[in-house]
């Protein structure tokens, strides 16, 4: 994983390139960022920065070439370490520990970085079980931490979503980091870390992971993910910067719909208040499919958000695609503070109904007659 593969985030890359540069590499780093963020990615990308042989004195990338980052790169590296959450399952009925999970962790990773818990308790097969990082662990730690580096620079050992630690892992936890062995650098990697002791959060250097802009995803799902251009946008819309929740929504529906283009033409339709166009495109809705009807739904309340402040400030929304830009100018004139908050109840409510598998023809035709009367408060 290089620091390039990573879409954004240039702050936190030149944050940890600075400090490998003035050798001030902190012991223990925290990569804090939501579930689906580029936590993951960066840790694994600053891993093999660290251990990078071909590394020059202002080099701000791994090399990708050297045996070291090969090995990173297919998550083999005896030097690199991994602490996951894990559970019993069919295939390790008793003293589950991550290294017994190892291969099922690489085939995981390796699929993609920005996947979460529960993606990862089916990896595994775990049922309904929940993930947790055990006291049994806490012993292979430190019998882990006590050998010296096989034949890295650093020992690297990457602690994933600790917030799950037993106690007693815990607590091994921050008697290491409170006398942290030579040359071994502990990466947190945290989705919930308001749920670790003060105490080890005391002892971390944080690095916040912030949610990508529209654009950086956008482009990022185009150009490695070969995801067309406006269904590219649409899933950035939907996912909020959240790289995960992009993939996840991309692999779950079909990507053959034109979002944008549904929603300009259904609020046209409510606004003039024909209610035969209703009663087709709640045919055309029912067609979508369940999940790409939530979906959709999700993408309209955020375009309706960008047409809002759109008409507070053109300024507060600066990357409008092509498509969208005419729509939201024209559209923001009747959308405003007056009729926001309900409209947005009721796309709310229209998701929570198709969630609940109620019949989509009759939740759209509804939300459709609620909205024909609350675009009209505008004008």
């Amino acid at each position: 994983m290089r620091f390039s593969d990573i879409p954004g985030q240039q702050q936190v890359k030149q944050l940890l390139v600075r400090s490998v540069q003035q050798n001030h590499v902190a012991h223990a780093q925290l990569f804090r960022g939501a579930e689906g963020s580029a936590a993951l990615p960066l840790a694994l990308a600053f891993a093999a920065f660290l251990n990078c042989e071909s590394r020059t004195p202002d080099a701000d990338d791994s090399c990708g070439l050297c045996p070291s980052c090969q090995k990173i790169d297919k998550l083999i590296h005896p030097d690199l370490n991994f602490i996951v959450p894990v559970t019993t399952t069919k295939a390790v009925a008793k003293d589950a520990t991550s290294s017994k999970f190892m291969a099922d962790w690489r085939t995981f990773v390796l699929d993609s970085p920005y996947q979460g818990l529960n993606d990862w308790m089916q990896h595994i097969g775990a049922e309904n079980k929940q993930g947790s990082i055990s006291k049994e662990e806490s012993l292979q730690l430190l019998r882990l931490v006590s050998l010296k580096a096989f034949e890295a620079q650093y020992k690297l050992v990457v602690i994933w979503q600790p917030e799950l630690m037993h106690p007693a892992a815990a607590n091994a936890v921050l008697k290491l980091l409170e006398e942290p062995p030579a040359a071994t650098v502990f990466l947190l990697v945290s989705h919930a870390p308001e749920q670790l002791l003060p105490t080890i959060i005391s002892r971390v250097q944080p690095v916040v992971v912030r949610p990508l802009s529209e654009q950086d995803l956008t482009n990022w799902l185009r150009d490695e993910h070969q995801v067309p251009e406006v269904k590219a946008r649409q899933l950035a819309q939907l996912a909020e910067g959240n790289p995960g929740a992009a993939l996840a929504a991309h692999h779950a529906a079909a990507t053959d719909h034109d979002y944008f283009a549904l929603f300009a033409g259904w609020m046209r339709t409510c606004f003039s208040n024909k209610v035969s166009e209703m009663l087709e495109r709640s045919d055309e809705f029912q067609k979508l499919g369940r999940e790409n009807q939530k979906e959709f739904l999700q993408y309209a309340l955020t375009l309706l958000r960008k047409v809002l402040l759109f008409g507070l400030d053109p300024q507060l929304v600066p990357h409008l695609s092509t498509q969208e830009q005419p729509f939201v100018q024209g559209f923001s004139r009747f959308v405003t503070p007056l009729n926001a908050d309900p409209i947005t109840r009721e796309l709310n409510e229209a998701h929570y109904h198709i969630e609940r598998n109620a019949n989509p023809r009759m939740v759209f035709v509804d939300v459709s007659l609620r909205m024909a009367t609350l675009l009209k408060m505008a004008t």
